[in-house]
């Protein structure tokens, strides 16, 4: 997969009216805005299109509205947010058609530098059908279009690949930039030893990453509640662990072609259980492999832990999916922590592939150690998968 697209810094944009589609899709508590992490994603795009004199509309959806307008899910307080942090006014468009006769007036009458942010895309029920009427209408406010939304780039809207269709240039912004390089550079081209780790519940979500990593990494580790059905197909017994039954023989699989390809697959060797899944289970840590009747693996073990985090040690490209138990639970973290930590200790390139190790390693206090964190949980295990993302697809090849 080779990415050459053109980004906002090959273009011309004084006086142009610039769609920038973003992933404002925040946290809200009683209409506040709990986590801006995802606004100040956007500052470098937004910053650099104002700086050379564009006229800048932004567009976002937030939560999933199933084409009404829910008063809750508006992006009023986004708007509000983005102001108090550009130190500009951020025009919001207050209108539930996002774009309208009333919305088209005053995007002719923006000055260059002027931001306005239109109501959530989602309120249209053609957004995520990516319907031509909707992304015509979208198009309509613009010259150029901006994608910078890596959380989304996997979906096929309006607001991501529709409106592409109608303008003549469509370039990625900063953030989509980074991923490109950080995420591309780590699957396609990485500085080896080439470490992987997946976590998380389940097989499932995992198939394709695990098949197509395979391909290419050096060690391959394996946590969370997916290890289990990898275990249970080497013959150990679980207890009463989370386990995909319809897995197991493609688990061997698995197994058997890392062997033949000469790659690492690391499982765990002992684990953190309990007789519940509960924060206040009273852990139990096992001799090896082998889960009792009547437990189920919540965490790797201590012993475990130390293996993982050798391995991890001596990469120099790392790329992390999935925390290794439940980490929600401080008695069952402690493995998911030394993973983090590792990662923060190498002298290599780390990346974080979005979703729930994202933020783990933000909770944990880890993120500012690590190369990369994705953005996108969907979109960056669709990229881990080896699978173009139609966001990115649709944007100008340089």
């Amino acid at each position: 997969m080779k990415f050459n697209k053109k980004t906002v810094e090959d273009i011309e944009v004084k006086g142009k009216k610039v769609l920038v589609r973003c992933d404002f899709n925040v946290p809200l508590k009683d209409g506040e805005i709990t986590d801006t992490n995802r606004l100040s994603g956007a500052m470098p795009t937004i910053n650099y299109l104002v700086k050379k004199g564009a006229k800048v509309i932004l567009c976002s959806h937030l939560g999933k509205p199933s084409g009404e307008a829910k008063p809750e899910l508006s992006l009023a307080p986004v708007a509000k947010k983005l102001s108090e942090m550009l130190g500009e006014v951020v025009v919001f468009a207050a209108d539930p058609n996002v774009v309208s006769d009333k919305v088209r007036l005053a995007v002719s009458e923006m000055q260059n530098g002027d931001i306005i942010l239109l109501e959530n895309t989602r309120y249209r029920k053609e957004e995520t059908k990516n319907s031509e009427n909707f992304s015509k209408e979208l198009a309509s406010l613009a010259d150029i279009f901006v994608n910078d939304a890596f959380g989304t780039a996997h979906r096929a809207h309006c607001s991501t690949v529709g409106v592409t269709q109608f303008l003549e240039t469509s370039v990625c912004g900063y953030l989509i930039q980074k991923e490109l390089k950080f995420l591309g550079e780590a699957v396609e081209n990485p500085v080896r030893p080439f470490v992987a780790i997946l976590g998380g519940a389940k097989v499932t979500d995992k198939i394709d990453v695990i098949a197509n990593l395979l391909e290419k990494v050096d060690t391959l580790i394996i946590g969370g509640g997916m290890a289990y059905t990898f275990l249970k197909a080497g013959g150990y017994s679980i207890g009463s662990s989370l386990v995909e039954e319809d897995k197991v023989e493609y688990a061997k699989d698995m197994m058997q072609r890392a062997q033949a390809k000469g790659v690492k697959f690391l499982l765990p060797v002992d684990h953190i259980v309990a007789d519940k899944f509960s924060a206040d289970a009273e852990p139990v840590v096992t001799e090896n492999q082998n889960i009792p009747d009547g437990y189920m693996g919540l965490d790797i073990g201590p012993k475990t832990a130390a293996m993982y985090s050798a391995a991890i040690s001596i990469g120099k490209t790392i790329i992390w999916n999935g925390p290794m138990g439940v980490f929600e639970f401080a008695n069952f973290a402690k493995g998911t922590i030394a993973v983090a930590k590792a990662m923060s200790d190498v002298d290599g390139t780390t990346v974080i592939g979005g979703g729930d190790s994202a933020a783990a390693v933000n909770q944990l206090g880890f993120g500012d150690k690590m190369t990369h964190i994705s953005t996108g949980g969907g979109a960056s295990l669709e990229f881990l998968e080896g699978k173009l993302l139609p966001g990115i697809e649709a944007l100008t090849d340089k």
